[in-house]
């Protein structure tokens, strides 16, 4: 699993995505949102500007990362 550490209380899921280099761009990450390719604490969510906080878990494409 892959550890992201962001510096502030919360990130909207399209941006860490980006941040996490899952996504290249902000639209692969909305693609990526939006085709339910992407799963929040083990449930598929599809809104892009969902707050991300730490100790949560994203999979996308057989990855995990855990954001702290």
């Amino acid at each position: 699993m892959i550890e992201v550490k962001i510096d502030s209380e919360y990130i909207k899921l399209d941006q860490f995505l980006k941040l996490a280099d899952v996504a290249s761009t902000g639209g692969h990450a909305k693609f990526l949102i939006l085709e339910g390719l992407v799963k929040l604490n083990g449930e598929i969510e599809i809104r892009r500007g969902k707050k991300i906080r730490p100790g949560d878990i994203i999979e996308v494409e057989g990855s995990k990362i855990k954001v702290v």
